[in-house]
């Protein structure tokens, strides 16, 4: 029986945990409240950010995910879950297959360009730098890095809320391009990294149709039967568009390929 750790386990790591075949991976949860995970994961307790509790998970272990997340969106928190629980956790465990969940965000492309996995990451923001750095401290220990664009899902509907209290803005032109991965794929990607014989060092995992944001916010505001959203006039820039070639030349198949598929089945 394969022994998985999975660092930071909330959401996504319970529906990483559904996914995998039991009879030949064992699951366990790493997190400060373990009180929170059901079955089939095994809750650990312990802080990341105190390496005296992370004791518990000493050794080798088949795989690690690491997939923690900041309290809130401030530098400090970020490089502390990111950087400094990371650290943590590698002086403690170690494993066959370390996955390092990461984001998009360590991409500055904000003309509307196409970026993947050979395309320059030199981030303006605080978090897709700090990103970065974690992402080194993983592939130092022969990490496998996933680059999450934008996740929805039950529980992650920010769009859906705007538009219902009426504060979602957008400007149609140039367009302001969106990209977005619905949590269950997500879950999916991560087994299936977790699975390949020979993985890629990094992956950018978004599905493949990257839509402008009126777009996508017209047609859920049709779909709610509410007023569309509002103009957005700010002087901001086009975003990015992310390809997830390389992760679907590997075998991988998105359950939810557009925005429509994932969000129709959260509308009430």
């Amino acid at each position: 029986m394969k022994q998985l750790l999975i660092a930071g386990c909330g959401d996504l790591g319970q529906r990483l945990a559904r996914r995998l075949d039991d009879s030949l991976w064992t699951t366990h949860g790493l997190r400060r409240n373990p009180g929170q995970l059901e079955n089939p994961v095994r809750a650990i307790g312990g802080d990341l950010l105190d390496p005296a509790s992370l004791e518990v998970v000493a050794g080798q272990w088949d795989a690690i995910i690491y997939q923690a997340t900041p309290g809130q969106r401030s530098p400090e928190d970020y490089r502390r879950s990111y950087v400094d629980g990371l650290v943590n956790l590698l002086q403690q465990a170690s494993a066959d297959r370390l996955i390092f969940v990461s984001s998009s965000a360590v991409y500055g492309q904000d003309q509307g360009q196409w970026v993947d996995e050979t395309s320059p990451t030199e981030p303006d923001s605080f978090a897709g730098q700090i990103l970065l750095e974690a992402e080194a401290a993983a592939r130092r220990h022969n990490g496998i890095v996933v680059r999450f664009s934008g996740i929805y899902g039950p529980g992650r509907d920010y769009l859906i809320r705007s538009l219902s209290s009426g504060q979602a803005r957008c400007r149609p032109d140039p367009p302001q391009w969106t990209n977005r991965i619905h949590a269950e794929d997500c879950a999916g990607v991560l087994s299936h990294v977790l699975e390949l014989e020979a993985p890629e060092p990094v992956y950018c995992a978004s599905d493949p149709n990257p839509t402008p944001r009126c777009e996508v916010l017209q047609w859920l505001a049709d779909q709610l039967g509410v007023p569309g959203p509002g103009s957005d006039r700010q002087d901001r820039g086009q975003g990015k568009r992310v390809s997830s070639r390389r992760l679907t030349d590997s075998g991988f198949k998105f359950q939810y390929p557009d925005y429509q598929t994932g969000y129709g089945e959260l509308l009430p």
